[in-house]
């Protein structure tokens, strides 16, 4: 996610916090506890996106991780590609021997 992209959507939080402000006065609620309300919502909609983000920490699901992962693949399946049938043969040889002790 880009800068730009997670400024929108904060912005876009904040906007649909006020809409929510504004309905709960059109429908009634006094200010304070159409207030109050709007707050409780963003500090829920806060702490479960935490969650959210702590929990791809955890998993390495992370933009940077992935990215490294793929750029590592890459690099891995270059050197295979570049690698001679001989070369290929003696790394297969040695992976045999790897797995059988």
């Amino acid at each position: 996610m880009r800068r730009i992209d997670a400024l929108g959507i904060s912005l876009g939080v904040f906007v649909l916090a006020g809409l929510v402000y504004l309905a709960l006065q059109l429908f009634g609620v006094d200010s304070i506890n159409a207030g109050i309300w709007t707050q409780a919502a963003l500090v829920v909609m806060l702490v479960g996106w935490s969650m959210t983000y702590l929990f791809r920490v955890g998993n390495n699901n992370m933009t940077y991780n992935q990215q490294l992962k793929d750029y590592e693949e890459a690099v891995m399946l270059k050197r295979l590609e570049e690698m001679s049938p001989e070369e290929l043969a003696k790394l297969q040889q040695e992976i045999e021997q790897e797995k059988e002790s």
